[in-house]
Formats: structure tokens, sequence, C-alpha cells
């Protein structure tokens, strides 16, 4: 039988500008994302839908969720294969298709920039990658694809 887990979170809206929402101008896309342990996430809506810059939006979120669970699986499989890292930076960037009434992320593209011990664990690293990608459960979750480019080096 499948483990079960569950991720509470709360998601409070903080733009009522003392109208409530009486007209599209007339409220803030400001809200905060909580759950229990973890500090407050300040969030909003893409700028280009009325949102502030300053906050996170649910795109960058789902983004940052996909390099963070490739990035954790990434490191576990290295840790279990004898491949040292050293240093990781991943610069993703997923892409959306606005459509009228909504839209939809076309793909998301994880750009890791990995540094390892040594040359001979070069190989190893690169090909991990594939590995970490299956296992990644947000990214076995989407309906669109997650592609990724890494770049290996070692120190």
């Amino acid at each position: 039988m499948a483990r079960l887990h569950t991720y509470p979170t709360t998601v409070t809206w903080t733009g009522n500008r003392g109208t409530g929402t009486s007209g599209y101008r007339d409220y803030a896309r400001d809200h905060d994302l909580t759950a229990d342990g973890p500090a407050a996430i300040a969030g909003s809506s893409d700028p280009a839908f009325r949102g502030d810059p300053a906050r996170w939006n649910p795109e960058q979120l789902l983004v940052g969720s996909l390099s963070q669970c490739h990035m954790l699986w990434y490191l576990h499989l290295c840790a279990e294969a004898g491949v040292v890292i050293t240093a990781y930076a991943d610069h993703a960037v997923g892409t959306m298709a606005e459509t009228s009434g909504g839209g939809h992320f076309t793909e998301v593209v994880l750009r890791p920039q990995v540094t390892v011990e040594s040359p001979d664990m070069v190989d190893a690293a690169t090909r991990l990658h594939t590995d970490a990608h299956k296992a990644c459960f947000i990214a076995s979750s989407v309906n669109f694809p997650v592609r990724h480019e890494p770049a290996v080096t070692a120190s």
C-alpha cells in the first residue's frame, strides 16, 4: 500500500483596500502563504496581472518547487553514488502561455550548475540528473515537460 503524505497550507488574502473586490482595480492581489512551522511567504499575482513584483507569484512558486525537488533528489542520489557535490545553483525558467480565459505552462527548463570534487565524477554527476528527474515528485505531477540542461564541472 502506498504511503500518503499531506501538505496543509493556508493562503490568506491581505489585499482588501477597504472596499473589497468592488472593482477589478480596487483590490490588491496580495496574500500570505503559511504552513505550520516555516515563515510566511508574501504572495501576489504576476505583475502582468496587477500583482506586486516584490512578492512571490504562484507561477514562480511552481517553477521553484520543481527546481527544489530536482535538487533535493539529485543531491540524495549523488551522495548514494559517492559523487561529491561542492556547489549547486539552478537558474530555472518556466514558460506559460496565456489563453482566453486562462493559461497553462508549456514547459519548465532546469539549468543546474554543479561543481563536483574531482574530474572523475563529472560523467556520473551528469547522468544522475536523469535519475533525479524521474524521482522528483513534483515533476511527476505536472502535465507539461520539465527539461534539464545541467552543466557539471570539477573544482
